[in-house]
């Protein structure tokens, strides 16, 4: 459900290793490489030191000369600010990668001086998210090294993206900037709030033996019946003392029992929630009761209308959240993003039903804008033994 695939962890090596161009040594190379490190501001300096030489020489203005003078002597003095190697290894260190909406994750910078020389003061710029962090990097002799410490606020559910890491030296004016750039990225995934749920909540069946429905089977735990043998019974299945008794081979036949097979089938249709902030309580919601159901064993089917790459589609229309653990599920709902069009809930509940899933419980979690009548036809595809839960959410702001 990500367009941002998780990785293993790069070797210490490859994420250590800057990103420089390959170095082109032509002169006009190395005046564009120059050129690169001008600011925004430098560039402006320069224009005015070229303005007020063009205006000494056309006009004989002293004052052009003046400015141009000074110009020049603030160029000069930045200048030394960026002499020196950019012998760094830099790597960054995450202390959690998933995170509860409303926390907040530790980071660390390590930055160390590879080089034979002092390096001058620089500045870490990391990106987290949507901010760009700076840290301040001090002085550093040879093989010195720094922790910089950081934070990650995660105030709301999603998925924040760390890096990469640009080490930059410039002047104190900020005219001048040089800086080198680590691809090592990392992904901070902000889980939905959920709670507890007690056990066996929401009519969902534990127990070994689970409960007796109005399915019959060839084999199961709860008898119900003998009847006549047919082609393709297993010969395991008769029973021996009606079929001495009546002269015809008989079969066990069982009542199926109900194992709870949950669903989960979340709305993701943006139209379908008063605001925002029910659209977060609904995602809140179904994660709480299909990790309630991982945690407990159950099996699960999690869907919705909504996925990225990574969900895989299982059924026509739904596509289905890898729920094998409660950690990459609560990833998979904290990467969820509302959509603006999609196909109703009813749809997908019939495309459900229709499905032929052995399902015991199914929970439809949706806004507060659909009616009773909308939720009244989700359920019309479901067979009678199967329970449906619908969860209309509803946010009231204090």
């Amino acid at each position: 459900m990500s367009d941002l695939r998780r990785r293993g962890p790069a070797p210490p090596e490859a994420r250590a290793r800057p990103v420089v161009a390959e170095r082109d040594r032509s002169a006009a190379g190395r005046l564009g490489a120059a050129w690169q490190a001008v600011t925004v501001l430098g560039r402006f300096v320069i224009g005015v030191v070229i303005a007020g030489v063009g205006a000494g020489l056309a006009f004989g203005w002293v004052e052009g000369w003046f400015v141009s003078l000074l110009g020049a002597l603030v160029l000069a003095t930045a200048v030394p600010f960026l002499l020196g190697s950019r012998a760094y290894r830099a790597t960054i260190a995450l202390s959690r990668a998933h995170v509860v909406a409303g926390g907040e994750a530790g980071l660390e910078v390590h930055v160390e001086n590879t080089a034979r020389r002092a390096q001058s003061p620089a500045v870490a710029e990391l990106p987290v998210g949507p901010a760009l962090h700076e840290l301040a990097v001090p002085r550093l002799r040879p093989r010195e090294r720094v922790d910089l410490p950081a934070a990650v606020p995660a105030p709301k559910r999603g998925v924040i993206a760390v890096g990469p890491l640009t080490l930059v030296r410039r002047d104190p004016l900020g005219m001048f900037a040089r800086g080198v750039t680590w691809p090592e990225r990392h992904v901070v995934h902000v889980h939905p709030v959920t709670v507890g749920l007690p056990p066996n909540s929401a009519g969902m069946v534990r127990d070994l033996e689970g409960r007796a429905s109005r399915r019959l089977s060839d084999a199961d735990l709860s008898f119900h019946a003998v009847r006549e043998y047919a082609p393709g019974d297993a010969v395991r299945s008769i029973h021996w003392k009606s079929t001495a008794k009546t002269g015809t081979l008989m079969v066990r036949q069982f009542e199926e029992s109900q194992t709870a097979r949950t669903a989960v089938l979340f709305d993701a249709v943006r139209a379908e929630y008063a605001s925002g902030a029910e659209f977060e309580l609904a995602v809140s919601a179904a994660a709480s009761l299909s990790v309630h159901a991982v945690r407990e064993g159950r099996e699960r089917f999690v869907a919705s209308a909504w996925a990225r790459d990574r969900a895989r589609p299982r059924v026509d229309g739904l596509h289905e959240l890898p729920s094998r653990e409660p950690v990459g599920l609560l990833d998979a709902w904290a990467e969820l993003d509302p959509v603006e069009d999609g196909p109703r809930f009813e749809v997908l509940a019939r495309r459900l039903a229709d499905s032929r899933r052995r399902l015991s419980v199914v929970v439809v979690v949706t806004g507060s804008e659909p009616g009773l009548a909308r939720l009244s036809r989700a359920a019309v595809g479901f067979a009678p033994d199967d329970a449906l839960l619908s969860v209309k959410q509803q946010f009231v702001s204090d």
